[in-house]
Order: structure tokens, then sequence, then C-alpha cells
């Protein structure tokens, strides 16, 4: 299989599946496509119909959005734990996860992912600290109903952590306040260490795209070779 990707850097939904697939030792082969260049849509378009990333390729099929990405997965791999095994546990990541996709706009535009760089604390929109509050309640009543057997939403790994995975990236960038539950649970994501080989890559990555930083004071910089 071949996943195409965007920047490693600020493609929070390429992080996903490409997340969920190197943590469950799903094999695959990556094209990074950066984004916001001239000649980005054509490149992308070349691969996916929807211009967009990711995009999973296996032989003949195509599978664009990460959560459908996701579920093809799943299909394919059904023995890999791509969602949880109990009934009621794959009901509610599911829920979350759908939810993760189609919403919290308002963190996510305020709250680009930015893997290199982290920005001084500064006071966020009723809006924004609505998502974040909502995203709280949902790790507290996951790990409080489900995770009793490890330090993942639903004890395991799941596709229910890839979902939220780049909101954890964004609540270590911009320093947000929240609560021990959700400190514990964002120590485990970005302690994996397929985390850190994204990230890795990411600050290896030559392109600096100054508008997903605009706005924002810099606490510290992880790539001073291009300031």
């Amino acid at each position: 299989m071949h996943l195409i990707i965007g920047n490693k850097m600020y493609s929070s939904w390429s992080l996903r599946p490409w997340l969920l697939m190197k943590v469950l030792g799903i094999p695959f082969a990556e094209t990074v496509i950066p984004l916001d260049q001239p000649d980005s849509k054509r490149n992308l378009l070349e691969h996916s119909p929807s211009g967009k990333v990711p995009l999973l390729i296996d032989d003949s099929v195509r599978v664009w959005e990460s959560i459908a990405i996701i579920e093809y997965l799943a299909e394919k791999f059904p023995s890999a734990g791509v969602w949880p095994k109990d009934q009621k546990m794959r009901a509610h990541a599911r829920a979350v996860s759908s939810e993760m996709h189609a919403g919290f706009a308002a963190l996510r535009q305020a709250c680009p992912m930015n893997l290199g760089r982290k920005f001084k604390s500064k006071p966020l929109s009723a809006d924004v600290m609505r998502d974040v509050a909502r995203i709280e309640t949902i790790f507290q009543e996951a790990r409080s109903k489900f995770g009793a057997s490890g330090p993942f939403l639903y004890g395991s790994f799941s596709a229910a952590d890839a979902m939220f995975a780049p909101v954890i990236t964004r609540f270590d960038t911009y320093q947000v306040g929240v609560g021990d539950v959700t400190k514990a649970y964002m120590a485990t994501i970005l302690g994996l260490s397929q985390y850190r080989e994204w990230r890795l890559a990411a600050l290896k990555e030559p392109w600096h795209l100054p508008d997903y930083e605009a706005g924002w004071d810099i606490a510290e910089s992880y790539i001073t070779q291009r300031n």
C-alpha cells in the first residue's frame, strides 16, 4: 500500500492514518507532497480525486479522507486492532472519532498543527475553549469507562487515538491549559516512538509556512536553521 501525505510539519489529517498504520504495524510506502506550494494542487490531483491529502492507494483502490482510510484498513486487517474489539468500546470510539472528523473547527482554525514551534500561551476565544472542554470530556469519559487496561483512550492504541493525536500536538504547541487526565494522555501520545519518528522527519523538511504561526509569539523553536 502507498500513502500520499502532506508536510509532516503541518498536515494533521495526514498524521492520522500514518500514525495508525505505523503503530499497528501495517506496512506501507509513503510520498510527501508539500502543501501551499505553486504546484501543490496539480501534484495532488495526479493522485487524489479530491486534490487533498491523505490518500491511500492499494493496487487499484484509492481511498481519500482519513476516516474512510481508517475504515478501509479495519476491513482489510480485521485482526490488527484498528477499532476496539468490545462492541460498546467500538461504538464509543467510532462516535468520538466521527465527532473529531467533523467538528472542532474553532480549535483547528485558531491553532493549526505546527510541530516546529512552541508558542507563548495566550487567551483563546470562547469558541476554541468550548472545543477544548468538549475534547477533554471525551478523553475523561473514554479513559474512565474504557481505558483501564492501558494508557490509551480505550486501553490499547486504536483509530480513536490516531484521530485525536493532532489535537494533542496542538495542546502542546499552543500550551493550552488542560486537566490532569489530558496531561497524562498527552504524555502517552507524544511519547510514542512512532510519533517521534514523524516529528523528527517533520523537523528535517525544507518547507516553512509562515501562515501557520501568524499572530503567535514563539516560546521555543525547533527549526532554528530556517530563521
